[in-house]
Parts: structure tokens; C-alpha cells; sequence
């Protein structure tokens, strides 16, 4: 993984002052160097400029970037974010086209098979990416994602030029791009996030390349282009097939993610997902003669103040000990305390460059800057839930029927601490439901579906296109600010492509959550393993988390000039702080609840001071 960012003008001859052009390509550089500062590039043209910061993965030695090949006297550059999965298949076909390769990187290949195949080839990528292609016969840059998200891509046009990086902080270091804010910023802030809408970079003017398309910026201006979506289709494959398909799928998926030229590492939590992963992975790698690192994340003093309850019924710990006795594994516990948590709660702002999931950005960062010390590369088993259908509004009437995003039932609950006269301004409810009704409008729908079938799709929809890419957005960015390659199996997109148009009955038979899933991979994991309850990630029960919560933002409410308290009511926040714990239902899925609510607030605060907002 690495970071990427350039800008193009048509109308600039950015040559003509090549050091200052090519000093402005560094800044934007250096400002996603975390993501990963192997190795540096930069390269400028008359009306192009790109840069590069590496994260080595593959062909260690000889893959710096930009990488530019001249084919029948035209030039083609790329500066390119992700993995390919599939470059050994695309190779031969290249090869037997008469092109040289130079180094063993992906990158390389999908610059040639742009060559050949034309701005359509991104359809034959199996993998996660972000990339922009400079092509110099055709006077164009194409700005690529992959489909469902994984790798982020922001960009702005500003008088003809488009500005673009891996990380928006990359397009500030432009020349005068600053940070704005407006009322639309605000109900991306306190109704949609901690998600964001597909394309919306929250800052006015900053926008992101949605998933599943790529953009061209030339001297005709710009165009969006959707390669890739999800679609429906009739079903036709028998359960048996279907488990079959599955099974085939899901190891295929994780086996392929392995290709690397460094040690690859798993996270473990003991549940299904992140199990089934683990033993896949391990078997590869057994099978090689080497074991797998594995690590799970809990946090100090857990076990004292643990408290089951119906989103997270028991610790990981246990589970972790019965895939330890399965597989053979170098498993590490990592531990974090509550002092740290908090801390990191700007620190994960810095990260995304926006408001997140409080704690529990706070200590993802923390666990991944843990784990990049033994390893630059880890499978996860995000996704799954999203896919299979793990989440309680894929099955529980009184989530699955709601008319809005299921997860984010309770819109009083994020307004509870805004001023009266702010949240007249916001109208929250009616951007949310906007912003739903759009989403709804996409959904593929088969002739002659039923009511309950229609709603089962729309469900599955919304998670794929917004819980889901919530989480792999906290993970891409928790992980590279550590330099730390994250990859996602199950969101490989032909599991996705499959799995959607799998009826509802093959994927809860039993009324069991996941049995899709789980009878898909039986044999890989113990019974103890195989129908735990879902527990989501963890989170502290300590305590002094909240105290050290309430502490900061009572100074925070207390000061008249903090940000936040232009739109704060300040009666309020006194009732939350008075009493923490009387705070009812989670605001987002299962993981915002408690103490999240007053540590987005500390996070929203410190975002409008870290960018004089």
C-alpha cells in the first residue's frame, strides 16, 4: 500500500516553474508519508504533476513509482495505491503482446493492461486500489477505484485544476486550497457520520471518487464513469451449490491475498470471520513450512470490568484459546489502556481528517501501529457481516422494516446536545431521508419480487454501500497511518456479486445468523468457533475512560471559545456529563453507545480547531 497524490491544468505550463511545482508535489507527498515511505517519487510534465510515497510490498527493490513506460513515442505514467490479486492471470495475455516487464509489481501490470486493453480494463482487476493513470497519447488523467471501496481517493477542481490524493490533508498542501466548511458539512457531521455519503469529502469542495468508478480530467473537463455496481440476478444454484460456491469462494478470496514479498499477518478475535480467515491463511502458509502471526486486541483490565450484554455476550479471550489448540499460530495479545484510548482520539482524527468512531478508531490506530511492528501486512474479516447478513437489522422486524438506515434509527439521539436554533438549521431528518431515498432508488430489483424479498435487497444494499464502507474506511485509515497494509477477503467482489442474489432462507436456514457462511466452512473451524453469537469489536469497560471523557469535555463546554459551543447547548452537555451512563440506545449499528457520543463531540471539536473551522 502507499500514497498517492498530483494535480493536472490544461491551461498550465507547470514546467515553466518546475521547482516550485515540483516542491508542491513533495509537500502533498510528505503529507500521506505514513502511508508508507519505502521509497519516493515524483514526477512533473507541462501539464501534469504526480507523486508517490511506497509502502514495499512486492519486488522490494526495483517497484518505485511513478512508473512510466513510453509505448510508440507516447508516454503512460501511473501512481498506484492497493493490490492486485489477480496479476499472475492478466500477465501472459500482456506478455504475449510483445510487452517488457521490468520489474514483478502490479503496478506495472495494470499499466500495461490500461495500454492494451483501453480505460476499460479496470474490469478485469481482481483486488483493492486507487490509482491515476497520466495517458500522454490521449492528453487525459484517469483517476481509478476499486469497487467496493477499499482504498480511498479524494480530489477537488479548482479554476481548471483537479487536485487529488489518497488522504484529503494531501490536497490542502496545494496551493491556496483551504479547508471550508458549510451547512451541508455539519449534516454529514451529526446525521449521516460517522459515515459518509458516497463522494462527499465533508469539506466544501472536496469530493471522493465513489467506489466502483473512475474519472477523466482533460481539456474537454471532467467525467465520471460507473464500471462497476451491483446487480441483480435470479438465483439458480440448489443449497448444496450454493454452499459449494461459497466455500470456494471465501478460501479463493483469502489464498489469493496472500501474494506478498513480506510476512503476511491476521487479526484473530475468535469470532467466525476473522476465524475463518485466520485458518485458510494458516493452512496456506503451513503448507509453505512457515506459521502465521496472528493477533487479537482487548484492552487493560478487561477482565475486571467486563459486563455481558446482548451486542457483546463474552469476551474474545476464550475463543481465541480454542483456534489456538486447532492451528498452529504465533499468536500475540495486544492490550490498550484507557489513558492511551483517549489520546488517540485526536490522533485518529489526524488520521482521517474528519470525525470518527471515537474509541474505537482511537484504538484500531493504537492495535495497528502495534502490529506494523512485526508485520507490514494483515487479513482481516471485515465485510462479512455486511455480506452474509450478520447484523440484527437483517433479521429483527422492528430494524429490518424501518424507513431509514437501520443502524441509525435513533436521529434525537444525535441532535441531543445541539442548540435549538442549530438543529432548526440542520434539519437532519430530512437529509438523512434524502440521502436514503437515493440510495433506495439504486437498488437492483428482479420482475415479480415480493414485498418482503424487495426489502431483504435494500437492506443488503445499504450495508454493502454505507455500513460497510464505513468500516473499511476506519480501517484503511487506522492501519496506513502506521504504514500498516490491511486487506479484506471477504470483500472480494465476486463474494459480494454472488452472495447478494443468494436467498434469504439459504443464508439464515435454521434462523441461525450467517449458516450461509459457517456451513460454508465448517470444516475449517472447532464447534465452539462455529456458532458463537456474534460479539462485535471490543471496547473498555473501565471506568476511568469515562471519567477521563467527562474531564475533557467539561473544560471543553466550560470555555466559551471551544468551536463546538457555538452550536452546543451547554445545559445539555451538563445532563450528559451528570449522567453518563442513563445515555439509551447505540446512534450507529452496535458500536456507538455510552461514552462515544461525548467523545465525538471531544473529536469534533478538536477537527474544528486542528483546521480553524
Amino acid at each position: 500500500m502507499c500514497g498517492i497524490a498530483g494535480f493536472c491544468n490544461f491551461d498550465i505550463d507547470f514546467i515553466d516553474k518546475s521547482e516550485y511545482w515540483t516542491g508542491v508535489l513533495t509537500e502533498m507527498r510528505k503529507a500521506v508519508a505514513h502511508r508508507g515511505s519505502d521509497n519516493v517519487g515524483e514526477l512533473l510534465r507541462e501539464h501534469v504533476g504526480l507523486s508517490h510515497t511506497r509502502l514495499s510490498i512486492r519486488d522490494l527493490c526495483n517497484g518505485r513509482q511513478p512508473i512510466i513506460r513510453e509505448i510508440d513515442n507516447k508516454e503512460y505514467v501511473i501512481v498506484y495505491n492497493g493490490e492486485i490479486y489477480n496479476t499472475d492471470e492478466l500477465m501472459p495475455e500482456l506478455d504475449k503482446a510483445g510487452f517488457i516487464f521490468e520489474t514483478t509489481t502490479d503496478t506495472e501490470v495494470i499499466l500495461y493492461a490500461y495500454i492494451y486493453y483501453g480505460i476499460n480494463f479496470v474490469n478485469k482487476l481482481n483486488g483493492i486500489f486507487a490509482f491515476a493513470i497520466w495517458d500522454g497519447a490521449e492528453k487525459r488523467l484517469i483517476l481509478y477505484r476499486d469497487r467496493l471501496g477499499v482504498k480511498p481517493l479524494f480530489y477537488t477542481i479548482q479554476d481548471n485544476t483537479i487536485i487529488f490524493g489518497s488522504e484529503i490533508k494531501a490536497i490542502f498542501c496545494f496551493p491556496d486550497i483551504r479547508p471550508e466548511i458549510d451547512i451541508n458539512s455539519f449534516r454529514e457531521i451529526f446525521g449521516i457520520g460517522p459515515a459518509r455519503t458516497s463522494g462527499n469529502g465533508v469539506f466544501k469542495g472536496i469530493y471522493e471518487i465513489k467506489p466502483g468508478y473512475y474519472s477523466i480530467f482533460s481539456n474537454k473537463g471532467f467525467d465520471s464513469v460507473r464500471y462497476w455496481d451491483i446487480t441483480g440476478k435470479e438465483h439458480t444454484d440448489n443449497y448444496q451449490q450454493t454452499v459449494d460456491k461459497v466455500s470456494f469462494l471465501v478460501r479463493d478470496a483469502v489464498r489469493r491475498q496472500m501474494v506478498s514479498d513480506v510476512p503476511v499477518c491476521s487479526f484473530l478475535s475468535g469470532g467466525i470471520d476473522s476465524s475463518i480467515v485466520t485458518a485458510v491463511a494458516s493452512d496456506f502458509l503451513n503448507d509453505r513450512g512457515v506459521v502465521l502471526n496472528t493477533f487479537s486486541f482487548d484492552f487493560k483490565d478487561n477482565s475486571l470490568y467486563f459486563r455481558s450484554n446482548a451486542f457483546q455476550p463474552d469476551r474474545d479471550g476464550p475463543f481465541i484459546d480454542v483456534m489456538l489448540g486447532k492451528y498452529q499460530l504465533n499468536h500475540i495479545c495486544l492490550e490498550c489502556d484507557e489513558s492511551s484510548l483517549a489520546e488517540l482520539l485526536y490522533t485518529s482524527v489526524d488520521a482521517k481528517d474528519l470525525p470518527g468512531m471515537a474509541d474505537i478508531d482511537s484504538s484500531l490506530l493504537y492495535f495497528c501501529s502495534l502490529v506494523k511492528i512485526n508485520n507490514k501486512v494483515a487479513l482481516t474479516g471485515e465485510c462479512a457481516d455486511e455480506i452474509f447478513g450478520g447484523y440484527p437489522w437483517f433479521y429483527r422486524d422492528d430494524l429490518f422494516w424501518f424507513d431509514g438506515f437501520p443502524w441509525s434509527k435513533n436521529v434525537q439521539t444525535r441532535m441531543m446536545l445541539l442548540s435549538d436554533d442549530f438543529i432548526s438549521e440542520l434539519k437532519l431528518e430530512d437529509y438523512i431521508s434524502e440521502r436514503y431515498m437515493e440510495s433506495l432508488r439504486e437498488v437492483p430489483c428482479l420482475e415479480g419480487e415480493s414485498q418482503i424479498e424487495r426489502r431483504r435487497k435494500e437492506i443488503a444494499y445499504l450495508n454493502i454501500k454505507w455500513f460497510m464502507q464505513t468500516l473499511l474506511d476506519r480501517m484503511d485509515r487506522a492501519s496506513m497511518h502506521s504504514g500498516l497494509e490491511a486487506r479484506v477477503p471477504f470483500a472480494d467482489h465476486r463474494i459480494v456479486e454472488y452472495v447478494f442474489n443468494v436467498p434469504w432462507d439459504m443464508k439464515y436456514r435454521g434462523g441461525i445468523e450467517k449458516s450461509l457462511l459457517r456451513e460454508a466452512c465448517k470444516d475449517l473451524l472447532p464447534k465452539k468457533i462455529l456458532f458463537r453469537k456474534k460479539s462485535p469489536y471490543p471496547k473498555t469497560y473501565n471506568p476511568n475512560y469515562m471519567r477521563k471523557l467527562v474531564q475533557v469535555f467539561s473544560e471543553i463546554i466550560n470555555n466559551s471559545n471551544s468551536p463546538v459551543m457555538s452550536f452546543t447547548e451547554k445545559k445539555k452537555a451538563l445532563s450528559l456529563i451528570q449522567a453518563p451512563t442513563e445515555y439509551g440506545n447505540p446512534w450507529f449499528g452496535q458500536l456507538m453507545a455510552d461514552p462515544q457520543l461525548m467523545a465525538y463531540m471531544i473529536q469534533v471539536n478538536y477537527w474544528l480547531e486542528k483546521y480553524h473551522l
